[in-house]
């Protein structure tokens, strides 16, 4: 057996410890407000489930990957962003987190060096921990607006091997300007820098459209899935886009680690593509929530947040009431069952003064979220 010292060493996703709580809570008969899970409250289209049911009466299943959906993401490429992607460079996985492992095993041997911004998604850090990748975070505050910039890149000596970047990016919410990404691009071109971009919240965005890195380095590995937009998190399928040169090494991979994904899901995201107006109905109410949240957290003594552009979250400073997000999100829930994710997930050293709010449930929610919080948080000023 390995000794403890030459096995990665990955911290646990706290969330998940709120969230058991939270269904614990629930189970005593408590009602809990599902905020600290990065996933939508709603459920796949109608019409993407009535082609699932239709499905399971004739299709057995079986290890498959639905040629039709590789032509249809290709040509969102296309209508969405104005780049081409040919339907062989599209890589069916069973969700992003699978696509990301894809994009990495690619790229980078044991001992690269990968860039990411700090506070960002735990699973980044624990991730390139796991296949001995060294994790390069870049400290990243509202002066940045919580990204990476060009500039904190180029800073970086030696440049890292590669870079990970999510816009809109969890847990702040927050985009990556055009011209930033074209500067980031630039830097890594020129210093052979390989990027992943992930970009899992795209079309959930409450101004300008988020870009793909694609528009600017047509060689970035871009990572997505059904699980955001399109509300279909359960259903586990997702997509990597890789450059000519890695078709079939990704290929290879997938296979060997992950197989397909599953069947029925790639006849329902098929269909679910085409539901934007199902779709585009659960974007306004984020949207309302989004708005409630801003007009209401200024009034509960949380003032300092980042600019939620997009995705459906709400990173706020805590740290004039505690040091110990952990803590102060498991009182939060027991006091008032709404349930929140502490900031230590995504950022290791700051992450003790910052919550993260999830505003992917209803208004109705939103708004009983509100009010169960005011009294709670003005006793804490």
């Amino acid at each position: 057996m390995p000794s403890p010292q030459s096995i990665a060493q990955v911290e646990p996703f706290h969330a998940i410890s709120i969230g058991r709580l939270a269904y614990d809570l629930a189970g005593q008969g408590r009602d809990v407000i599902h905020m600290e899970y990065g996933q939508p409250s709603t459920g796949a289209p109608a019409a993407a489930i009535g082609a699932a049911h239709q499905m399971l009466d004739s299709d057995p299943g079986g290890y498959w990957e639905s040629t039709a959906l590789k032509q249809r993401i290709a040509r969102h490429y296309d209508e969405s962003y104005g780049v081409h992607v040919g339907e062989e460079q599209v890589i069916l996985t069973c969700g992003a987190s699978p696509a990301f492992v894809l994009a990495l095993s690619c790229l980078f041997a044991p001992g690269a060096r990968v860039a990411l911004a700090r506070p960002g998604y735990v699973a980044y850090r624990n991730t390139l921990k796991t296949m001995y990748i060294e994790p390069v975070e870049v400290p990243c505050g509202p002066a940045e607006r919580y990204q990476i910039t060009a500039a904190a890149l180029e800073a970086l000596d030696p440049a890292p091997d590669g870079l990970i970047l999510a816009s809109p990016a969890n847990p702040t919410g927050t985009i990556i300007a055009p011209q930033e990404l074209a500067a980031i691009a630039e830097v890594c071109r020129r210093k052979g820098i390989a990027a992943i971009s992930d970009e899992i919240y795209h079309g959930l965005t409450y101004g300008d459209a988020a870009q793909s890195m694609l528009r600017h380095m047509p060689d970035a590995l871009v990572v997505n899935s059904f699980s955001k937009y399109f509300s279909m998190a359960g259903w586990r399928l997702g997509w990597l886009v890789v450059p000519p040169a890695l078709i079939e090494p990704a290929r290879a991979r997938m296979g060997n680690l992950f197989l397909t994904p599953p069947v029925l899901a790639q006849h329902a995201g098929l269909i679910a593509f085409d539901c934007r107006e199902e779709l585009q109905g659960h974007l306004a109410n984020y949207a309302r929530n989004r708005e409630m949240l801003l007009a209401a957290l200024p009034r509960l003594g949380l003032e300092r947040i980042a600019p939620p552009d997009g995705a459906f979250y709400i990173w706020a400073e805590i740290g004039h009431m505690t040091n110990d997000s952990l803590s102060f999100c498991r009182q939060l829930l027991q006091d008032t069952g709404v349930a929140t994710a502490p900031g230590i997930d995504f950022d290791p050293v700051e992450g003790g003064r910052y919550i993260r709010f999830s505003f992917a449930v209803s208004p109705a929610e939103i708004a009983d979220a509100i009010e169960r919080m005011a009294p709670w948080f003005a006793a804490r000023r």
